[in-house]
């Protein structure tokens, strides 16, 4: 079913759009909250809170990309689940390494004007992305929106693990100096 015509179900109220999107997007849903949480049942849990928040959120959303509202929507809870997994015990799981690199060129987030600043800076790199290659973009955006491991990144793009960590890190870097550049605190 096209994604125009499941969106078309949201608003209508039918219950055949949540059967529609978990036919269609469910695996693309169901790989985003495994790579972020460890237990099967949570994973499968965060995939039909999505449902339920896109229920919430159509009508009055209309969503131009169907499959990245749901993954982020699915992203959001997952992260929210491991989150308070994490407060109750610590641990080193690859949603975590995957942060802590990205931590260096991210401004601090306990800034009163938090939410005007985080805006800005999610415009600043949406257009860093846009001017790399397609491929770095892909590697970024597949390592910390997707939460993709480096050695399955390594795999899909024919690299060694050694040669996706250096690729990431001189993004990191660049993205670094370009926030620094347009006075974002880092």
């Amino acid at each position: 079913m096209e994604d125009t015509a499941i969106i078309d179900l949201y608003w209508a109220r039918s219950q055949q759009a949540i059967a529609e999107s978990e036919k269609k997007y469910g695996p693309y849903c169901a790989a985003i909250a495994r790579r972020i949480l460890e237990r099967e049942e949570d994973a499968e849990e965060c995939v039909n809170d999505t449902w339920l928040r896109a229920w919430d959120a159509m009508p009055p959303q209309r969503p131009g990309m169907l499959s990245a509202f749901f993954g982020k929507l699915t992203r959001n809870l997952s992260l929210d689940r491991w989150r308070r997994a994490k407060a109750a015990k610590r641990g080193g799981s690859q949603v975590e390494v995957a942060l802590h690199e990205l931590e260096d060129c991210l401004p601090d987030r306990r800034r009163p004007d938090e939410a005007l600043e985080a805006g800005e800076t999610a415009a600043l790199i949406s257009a860093f992305l846009r001017r790399q290659s397609q491929e770095d973009r892909a590697l970024f955006i597949r390592r910390y929106f997707s939460l993709v491991p480096l050695t399955e990144l390594a795999q899909q793009f024919s690299m060694t693990t050694g040669q996706v960590k250096s690729r990431l890190h001189r993004m990191r870097g660049r993205l670094k100096l370009e926030l620094e550049r347009e006075g974002v605190a880092v």
